[in-house]
C-alpha cells in the first residue's frame, strides 16, 4: 500500500472545489540547490597539521554554509543548511530504507561577523572563543565567528575571511599556502577587499613583496633576474665592487 499516496488523494478529494488545490510527489528538484562546501573524509588517518578552532571534531561528512561580512547568517539560513543535509544524506546513503548514520554528519556555519539577529532568535552555546553551538531538534550546528577567533596559527584561513584589517593582515602573514595556486586566490581575496572599499593596512602590493620574498630561494639565477636590463644589472655590480676610501685617522703629532 502507497500511504502517502492515498494521503494525497484523500486530500484532494478533501479539498476539492475548494480554493486549495493538492499537488501529489512534487517535484523539489526542479530549482538548483547549492550547498557552499563538503569536507569530505576520504581515507582513514589523522589530519596532519592543526585544525582551526570548531573543526576539531571533523566527521566523514561535513556540511559547510558561508556567509560573508555583506551576508547575515540567519535562522533562516540553518534552514536551508539543514534541507542541505536531508537531501545530502539521502544522496550518499546506500537507499531510502538505510541511511547513514546520522553520527557520519556534522553541520558548519562559518560567518564573518557575529550573528546578532540569530542570536536575539535562538540560543547560542558559547564552544570557546569565536565557535558556538546551535540545536535544531536533535541536530547540532556548530557556528565559526571568523572574526572572533583567537590570533593563531590555526586560525589563519578564517582570519583572512573575517573583514577585519587587523585579522586579515594576521591570516595573510601566519597562513601557510599548500599549493602555488593560492597565490592567485589571496589576491581575488585582498582585490575584492578593495573594490567594495574596506581599508586594509596589508595591501595588495604587501602580499606581492611578502610572496615574492618568500619564494625566491625556490628560483633559479636566470629566473630571479628574468626581466631586469643588463644596464642595471653592470651599474648595480660597478657600485658593489668600488672599493670604498679607508677612514683616515687622527694621528697625534
Amino acid at each position: 500500500m502507497n500511504w502517502h499516496r492515498l494521503f494525497g488523494l484523500l486530500l484532494s478529494d478533501f479539498f476539492a472545489g475548494s480554493a486549495f488545490i493538492v499537488e501529489l510527489e512534487k517535484d523539489l528538484s526542479m530549482k538548483k540547490q547549492l550547498l557552499d562546501v563538503v569536507i569530505l573524509r576520504k581515507r582513514q588517518g589523522p589530519f596532519e597539521g592543526t585544525l582551526p578552532d570548531g573543526f576539531k571534531d571533523l566527521a566523514i561528512h561535513n556540511l559547510l554554509t558561508f556567509k560573508s561580512y555583506r551576508e547575515a547568517l540567519d535562522d533562516w539560513a540553518l534552514k536551508e543548511l539543514t534541507g542541505h543535509y536531508v537531501n545530502y544524506r539521502k544522496q550518499v546513503s546506500p537507499s531510502l530504507k538505510s541511511l547513514l548514520p546520522e553520527e557520519q554528519f556534522r553541520l558548519y556555519a562559518v560567518c564573518s561577523r557575529y550573528p546578532h539577529n540569530l542570536a536575539s532568535a535562538i540560543d547560542l552555546m558559547t564552544a570557546r572563543a569565536g565557535v558556538y553551538d546551535c540545536r535544531r531538534g536533535t541536530d547540532v550546528i556548530r557556528i565559526i565567528v571568523a572574526h572572533e577567533l583567537p590570533r593563531t596559527d590555526n586560525n589563519a584561513l578564517l582570519h583572512l575571511l573575517s573583514a577585519s584589517p587587523d585579522q586579515v593582515r594576521y591570516g595573510a602573514e601566519h597562513y601557510e599556502q599548500h599549493s602555488p595556486d593560492t597565490s592567485t586566490l589571496l589576491a581575488q581575496l585582498f582585490e575584492g577587499y578593495e573594490r567594495e572599499g574596506l581599508a586594509m593596512p596589508y595591501t595588495m602590493q604587501d602580499f606581492r613583496r611578502d610572496y615574492v620574498k618568500e619564494h625566491l630561494k625556490h628560483l633559479t639565477l636566470e629566473e630571479r633576474l628574468q626581466g631586469v636590463p643588463p644596464e642595471k644589472i653592470q651599474r648595480y655590480l660597478r657600485r658593489k665592487q668600488k672599493p670604498t676610501s679607508p677612514k683616515r685617522k687622527n694621528q697625534r703629532k
